[in-house]
This record gives structure tokens, sequence and C-alpha cells, in this order.
């Protein structure tokens, strides 16, 4: 005969276990680690951050961010949001729609990566409608209904609780406003799948130790990918969250996908 009641008792303290855990690449840590070991990671890549964008994507990630821009439909005097904006390519673009009775917020969790972006931006000149925020993407300290657009461009796959980062960027929203979702995913062709997997696991790590002395950080972005969820996945993520009118492209073979959904 099986005691159910010490059946039901592991259940709980094995489901206990798995929601103060999550991963850090393949590594399974408790959820204030990963906070912890990300900001590490880009507390290390940030004066390289630009440099090594555009040697891993051959320069490819600006069609990506000019492909997300366009599906923006930002307009002269909007509000919007750069959610994880990091170094602010997005920002610098969205400062000159917005123009000057508009205003474009840069948030980002890590200081560092805010810092770089903050002097990009000044020093090229873009002053007046930028403002800098250091945030968590799971508690936006903003009121809601706010803005008119929110970006969050290759910075999803790093947030601890994903589910309630969305439901954070619904409640932020504005009704009729969009959310555009800029990240790595999973390969729609298999061919190109195994090449993808061979340049992330060997070349993108040397290519860390080579430009930013930090192989490590670069070995965590591709175990990241990898973990993140694909693109249906993260559809369904966004309509539990609330958005709706979902949508994503697949962008280089699905290495990168763009989603978009609408709060009405």
């Amino acid at each position: 005969m099986v005691d159910n009641s010490i059946m039901d008792t592991s259940v709980q303290t094995n489901s206990a276990v798995e929601s103060e855990t999550t991963h850090f690449g393949f590594e399974t840590v408790a959820k204030d680690q990963k906070v912890a070991k990300v900001a590490e990671v880009f507390h290390s890549v940030a004066a390289k951050y630009d440099i090594m964008n555009d040697l891993m994507s051959g320069g490819v990630h600006r069609l990506w961010k000019r492909f997300t821009i366009d599906c923006s439909g930002v307009r002269p005097g909007q509000r919007i949001l750069d959610l994880g904006g990091g170094t602010g390519d997005l920002t610098a673009k969205f400062s000159r729609i917005v123009g000057e009775k508009g205003h474009v917020v840069l948030a980002d969790i890590n200081n560092s990566m805010l810092n770089v972006g903050r002097d990009k931006l000044r020093d090229s000149g873009i002053v007046g409608n930028v403002h800098y925020v250091q945030a968590n993407a799971e508690e936006l300290p903003f009121p809601d209904n706010y803005f008119d657009c929110i970006t969050i461009s290759f910075c999803l796959r790093n947030v601890t609780d994903k589910d309630q980062a969305l439901r954070s960027m619904y409640r932020v929203l504005k009704p009729g406003g969009r959310l555009l979702v800029l990240e790595f995913s999973k390969p729609v062709l298999e061919p190109l799948s195994k090449v993808y997997d061979a340049y992330s696991f060997h070349l993108l790590p040397k290519m860390g130790e080579l430009i930013a002395n930090d192989a490590d950080s670069y070995r965590y972005l591709a175990e990241s990918i990898r973990m993140h969820p694909n693109q249906e996945t993260l559809e369904g993520m966004m309509q539990e969250a609330g958005f709706e009118n979902t949508k994503y492209f697949n962008l280089t073979g699905g290495i990168v996908a763009l989603h978009r959904g609408y709060k009405f």
C-alpha cells in the first residue's frame, strides 16, 4: 500500500525547489544567484559590447534592429521604452523619430551597460529627449499605461522571471501600444542549426577571449540562447501576459526572431 500523503509531500517539496531555481546557461542556480551572475557577465562585457556585436553578427545585428524600428510604428511626440537597451542602438534611432516633443527612456538593470549607452549617445549629440533609468524588467518603475511602444532587444533571455517581466511591460504600455521583442531564437533549417551550434560553442568563446578577454561570458551567451523559449513558446507567453494580435518574424533563418504584440 502506498502512502499518498508522503507522495504529495514529495511532489510539493520538489515543486518548491523548482520554483526557487532557474537556469544560468546550462547551469541550474537559485533565482537570486542568476541575477548576480548575469550582472557579472554584463559588467565584464560592457566596454567591448558594441565591438563584439559587430564581430559576432558580421554587422547583421544592425539590419535586425532596423527591421525592429520599421515594425515599431513610432511617430513624433510619442513616449518609448527601450528596455534592456544597453548601449543605446535603438534609443538613438527612436530619439530622432520622436523628436523634441517625444521622449525615450533607455532602461537597463546593469549600470555598466547603462553608463556606456549614456556616454555613447551624449558623445553623438543625442540629448534632451532621452532619459536613463536603471530598472528591473520584472518590476518596472513607471505608471500604468505610460508608453506608446516598448522594445526589448537581446535582453529577455537574461531575465529570471520572463512571465513577470512580460506582465510588467503590459502594465506600463498604453492601450493601443505595441511591444517588440527582438531576441535570439531557434533556427528553422537543420543545416543552419548545425553550423550555428558549431559557431556558437567553439568560435564565439574564442572571439570573446581574444577581443574582450572573457571567454566565459560568451560561452554563457551561447548557452542562454539554447535555454530561451522558442518562437511559438514565446508567442504563447506574450498572449498569457495579455498581448493580442501577436506575431513573430524569423530573421536570418530563425537565428533571431522579432515578436510583436499589442495591448488593447
